[in-house]
């Protein structure tokens, strides 16, 4: 059982005792964390506190603040088999999955400690009595408010391009996995100077304060709900909100592939960590000359894939975070049956201890079903089959979402069209997932604003300044 603390203004257990959150392990319901729920009235105080810290980590070299992002990488990953029991405890995330997040967030903290000090600004060519540039600056104090689905990943990269570039950080980890953030938050203290993070644990009500408090920048990965009344709260107060929202992102499987190939990337996409990522396969479009065929390998795989708890190294697909989560995904394909869809496997409520729901694949699908049009975040893989590549793209880009798209196709005009005219952040084109590292996009529409990761995420966090230096009465220098 973990036991968090607050960390406020360079002090553990600091805020006192504002009430408890419960986390129970989603594999069998056993109590796995307990953490303090912070009011307004202690968020208040702990902005306070980061104001008096923000002007000396401000003023601290580049050079410097790199150096500590770098120690900070060290002491994660220092703890990274303690890192990933928690996020499989917390969240239910297969062992190999967790691991895998907690390493990529490493490589995140280590590749931001290596781009921030070689930026630069830009000098202006002005007259010669004068001099103009224009330099980026931290914007101050920054709100994170990260997700359960890949906590440590997620929080590696706001954190550490955040505080890279000088600002401030208060840090609340999502309510489902606050002992994962506590962990993280006291592996990068440990590096950091004191007061320059703070960690707040509770549920919304405490996401909802923090978003609410005059801070320079709320930076958020998670629901497109929460997105959008973070995005209300910062009007109000003048914050910049950076959002990273939810999805239901399309997979287009074109006529001319292998329909097993394609059964294997669609099931990759749909079901890899229970289908809670933010770039899941949520919606499937698959030509009529092939789909058959496709549809009948993906039954396939989906009813091989091992089930049972993360912590069992030989699972696939483990439980989801909660049976509250698992009783919405299974509602929403239960109202998908009753407007004509068919389950060919998966789809039934598992007796037993946890939130563990199958690998379900749904046939006879309509563009216009809710199963299809809204975000499931659940392993659920709707199939709606389509007459040409021109229907798939046009069923794929109407949606009020713009997060991602993968496209399977053996036509490079098909793939060329998919990526100019698929109105998404992210294209991918034969491969569900992967792509270089250091990429950023837009996430568009419902789906957020503001760029995501990549060298980019360190612009997101300045503010660029423009200077004009003249000599006195119009002479030089």
């Amino acid at each position: 059982m973990y036991t968090v603390a607050q960390l406020i203004g360079g002090v553990w257990g600091a805020g006192g005792e504002e009430g408890e959150l419960v986390v129970h392990d989603p594999a069998d319901g056993s109590p796995v964390s307990s953490a303090p729920v912070a009011t307004a009235d202690v968020i208040g105080k702990a902005v306070d506190a980061a104001r008096e810290t923000e002007s000396e980590w401000a003023s601290t070299p580049p050079a410097e603040r790199a150096a500590a992002l770098r120690r900070a990488a060290d002491a994660v990953e220092a703890i990274t088999d303690e890192l990933t029991a928690a996020v499989t405890a917390e969240m239910g995330k297969p062992l190999a999955d967790a691991r895998g997040g907690v390493e990529a967030g490493i490589g995140t903290l280590r590749q931001y400690a290596e781009l921030a000090p070689v930026r630069g600004g830009r000098t202006l060519h002005g007259g010669h009595h004068a001099i103009d540039f224009m330099v980026p600056q931290p914007h101050g104090v920054v709100a994170v408010i990260t997700p359960w689905n890949d906590p440590v990943a997620v929080s590696c990269g706001l954190l550490g391009a955040a505080l890279v570039t000088g600002n401030v950080v208060l840090y609340k980890p999502s309510e489902r996995t606050p002992a994962t953030g506590w962990l993280l938050a006291k592996a990068l203290d440990e590096a950091l100077p004191p007061g320059v993070l703070s960690l707040l644990t509770g549920g919304a009500e405490t996401g909802a304060a923090l978003a609410a408090q005059r801070v320079d920048v709320v930076a958020h990965v998670g629901s497109t709900a929460t997105g959008r009344a973070i995005a209300a709260a910062t009007a109000r107060t003048g914050a910049k909100a950076l959002l990273e929202n939810g999805g239901s992102d399309p997979l287009i499987v074109d006529g001319d592939v292998d329909p097993v190939w394609a059964a294997r990337e669609a099931a990759l996409g749909a079901f890899a960590n229970g289908g809670q990522i933010c770039v899941a396969v949520e919606r499937i479009y698959a030509h009529r000359d092939v789909a058959e065929d496709f549809v009948a390998a993906l039954v396939d795989r989906a009813a091989q894939l091992r089930v049972g708890p993360g912590r069992d190294p030989d699972t696939e697909l483990g439980p989801l975070v909660d049976r509250r989560h698992r009783d919405h995904v299974h509602g929403q394909v239960t109202a998908a049956v009753a407007q004509g869809a068919r389950v060919l496997t998966g789809g039934t409520l598992p007796t037993g201890p946890g939130a563990f729901y199958p690998a379900t694949v749904v046939a006879d699908c309509r563009h216009d079903m809710p199963l299809v049009r809204d975000e499931t975040f659940g392993p659920v893989a709707p199939v709606v089959v389509v007459d040409s590549f021109t229907e798939a793209l046009r069923c794929a880009a109407d949606s009020p979402y713009g997060l991602a798209a993968t496209v399977l196709t053996g036509s490079m005009s098909h793939a060329h069209r998919a990526w100019r005219e698929l109105p998404v952040g992210t294209v991918k084109i034969n491969a569900v997932f992967g792509g270089a590292p250091g990429g950023a996009a837009h996430p568009r529409r419902a789906s957020g604003q503001g760029f995501g990761y990549g060298p980019e995420l360190l612009d997101e966090f300045s503010a660029v300044k423009a200077v004009h230096i003249e000599a006195p009465g119009g002479g030089h220098w």
